[in-house]
Order: C-alpha cells, then structure tokens, then sequence
C-alpha cells in the first residue's frame, strides 16, 4: 500500500518551507517528484533546496512534449519538478516507469482528479452505435480508430489512457488514474482543509487509506506534529478580517444568490448593481488604489462586472499557491461555491458523501490567503453571499 501523508496545515504554516527543507535533508538515495501549481514555485524548488538537482521536464525531445521529457527524467532516477498540469496528462507509460522506481511524490496542493468532459449525450451514443467506444461498467473503452483525429480525438486519447467514466447515461467524467499514486512508494499532500476536497473523495472513491500531520515552527526548524486543528488560531486570524456588514450585501442574502447559476440568468441590471457595489466597496468603503486589491467572480460574466479602474485585478474563484498579491489589503469575492452537480453525482454515486460546506469555505479561505493576511496584517473583504460569510463564521467557530 502507498503510504500517503496529508500535511493539513493552514495557510502560511510553512508547508513548502517544510518539504524544502526535508528534500535538502533526505539520503541521496531518496529521490523525488515535487508537483506544484505554479511557475513560480517550480523555480523556487529548483533554486532553494540543498544538495539536488531538481530537473523541470521541457520540450526538447523528439516527441516535443514535456510527458516524453518526463518520462526520461524518471528513467534516469532525476530528482523532477513540474507543474499539476503535466502530471493530470500521466498514461500507462508514465505508471510502469514509475512502479518500483522508489520515489517520493510531494503534490503541492490538491489536483483537479476529476472533471466533467465537454460531450454531449447525443454523441456519446452515436460513438456507442457507431462502435467507437463501449462501456463496461462505466469505464469508457476505446475501440475504434486507434489514431483517429476527429472532433472525438480529445475523448479517444482519455478513453486509451482509461481515464474517462460514462456516468448516469449522460455524460462523461475525466478521472486522474489511481494507478499512479498505486505506482508510488510515499506521497505528502500539502494542503489546507483537506477533508473538503475532491482529492479526498478520489482516494475515499478508489480505496486509498491516508493519515494527517500539520506543520510546526520549532525555533528555526519546520517539523510534521500530529494533526489538532484548535491549535490553528482561528478566531485570532478571522480578527485580522475586516468583513463588509452593509447594504451592499443585500443582492446575497438567498442561499444561491451569487452560486454559478444564479450569475449565468442573472439581467443586466442585476449585474450593473452588482459592478457599481464593487466599484463602491474599493473606491468609497476600502479606499484602495488599483494595486491593493482583487476580486474574483464567475469567468463568463467577469467582463460585464469589472468596475472602472479596476480591470486587470481578477484572479480565479480557486485560487491558491500563489503569492504573487501577498501585499494586496482589500479583496472581493463575488461568488457563491457550490460543487459540479456532475462531479459530485459522481462521487456520491460511488458511495462517497461530499460535504458541500466544507468544500466552499476550503476554497474561500485559499482565496483570502492570497493577500496579506498571510503575513499577519490586516484586509478588508466584501462577501456579499451570506452563505459563504456564514460558512467563514462557521469555520471561525470550528464547526467546519
């Protein structure tokens, strides 16, 4: 069994600081694959750990892919960093190039282990008819043209790499293969909150047993303690937060109001309330200058909610990893989590409950450490669902 430990740590405890310093510590013998979500923190791997090499997989290879470069780097026993979008693309040959291989992966953050494929019905049958794919069970086969390069190219090549799911009659679910986290000997999962995410179901889903550490700051030195969340402080840190209670919140007070849906139907002078709101908040209420903020809503309608003087200041409702807005002061999130209800169908079909709570206030507080709170100064926030300021509360309280 691959032994998986989850470093739940909150936000800024130094879980990276950790695994630097524990990659820089390791037997030589040790070797390791760190995945993380951005750029930036592939070259802070590269240059900060001690005593290794770490190798970033590129494209010069005769396959011009960064999987063939991959590939190599672990044939030859590299100590490897990339980012969680090249490690989703891993097939078969990544697996057996990876069995017994004896590596240590550190996945910075939770992967996307699952996600709806962009099919619909009506062609999911006709490639059923056509003999193009076959189901058993709900593992999706490929049987027809092995190089085929239609408009169904994307859904082949899932298909060939067992990868893709028929769910319900309906639709398609890309998943992660288990089989690469089977191919490993040791894995830490560096995250916060862990029991509200997908990855979690994932390894609930497909069997995968698992323990909790955190991360504790012993003079100078980072060291995994057992996992007790009181110790987190959280009412100290919720007092660094300074959440807009106002007027502005009134378009949020329905449990759906500002959810994916409720953003897609929404008119246009519902959404020009909701851009002159924002505008208000940074401009009268916060007081900030363009460079001491950001906000994130639903990509589709970010253009038409974007207040003057503020565009460029977005980033993405999931945020996390990044530092690069650790001084920003005043932050907006005009959003409302809610699971895929494909995703979630998914999981709970199998036998997984997804605690949709959870999953919500995990994402909303990832996002709100991408200021500087994580540096222990104050912010202000505007979040006008009540739902989700409800949930922060909630978590506040440790009911979450």
């Amino acid at each position: 069994m691959t032994n998986i430990k989850i470093v739940d740590s909150i936000m800024g405890s130094g879980k990276t600081t950790w695994a630097i310093q524990y990659m820089s510590e390791a037997s030589p013998l040790e070797k390791f694959i760190y995945i993380t979500p951005f750029l930036t923190e592939v070259e802070r791997v590269k240059s900060e750990v001690d005593g290794r090499h770490f190798i970033e997989p590129n494209n010069a290879n005769v396959e011009k892919r960064k999987l063939r470069s991959l590939k190599d780097l672990i044939a030859q026993g590299a100590d490897v960093v990339s980012t969680h979008s090249l490690f989703q693309t891993a097939d078969d040959e990544l697996i057996d190039l990876l069995t017994d291989s004896g590596y240590t992966l550190i996945l910075d953050e939770v992967m996307d282990v699952i996600e709806p494929v962009n099919v619909n019905a009506s062609d999911i049958k006709k490639l059923e008819s056509s003999g193009d794919i076959e189901v058993d069970g709900n593992k999706v086969i490929w049987k027809g043209d092995p190089h085929d390069d239609s408009r169904y190219r994307d859904i082949r090549i899932l298909a060939q790499a067992g990868n893709l799911f028929y769910h319900r009659g309906r639709f398609l679910i890309w998943s992660f293969p288990p089989k690469v986290f089977e191919s490993l000997d040791k894995i830490y999962v560096l995250t916060y909150l862990f029991n509200g995410q997908f990855q979690r179901y994932y390894y609930d889903m497909f069997g995968f047993e698992y323990d909790f550490s955190a991360v504790e700051k012993k003079e100078e030195r980072y060291e995994l303690a057992d996992y007790d969340k009181s110790k987190e402080n959280r009412t100290e840190l919720f007092g660094l937060m300074e959440i807009y209670d106002g007027k502005l919140n009134d378009l949020g007070v329905n449990r759906n109001a500002f959810s994916a849906g409720y953003l897609r139907r929404a008119d246009v002078d519902v959404l020009k309330q909701i851009k002159n709101n924002l505008y208000n908040y940074f401009s009268n209420i916060a007081k900030v200058k363009k460079h001491q903020m950001y906000w994130s809503t639903l990509k589709e309608v970010e253009a038409p909610l974007t207040p003057k003087g503020y565009r460029g200041r977005s980033i993405p409702v999931n945020a996390r990893a990044t530092n690069d807005y650790k001084e920003v002061e005043a932050i907006a999130y005009i959003f409302n989590r809610f699971p895929n209800p494909h995703e979630r169908a998914f999981f709970e079909d199998n036998g997984v409950t997804v605690n949709v709570e959870a999953l919500a206030v995990s994402d909303l507080l990832q996002w709100i450490w991408r200021s500087r709170i994580r540096n222990g100064e104050p912010i202000h926030a505007y979040i006008p669902s009540s739902r989700m300021r409800s949930l922060l509360k909630a978590w506040v309280k440790y009911e979450i």
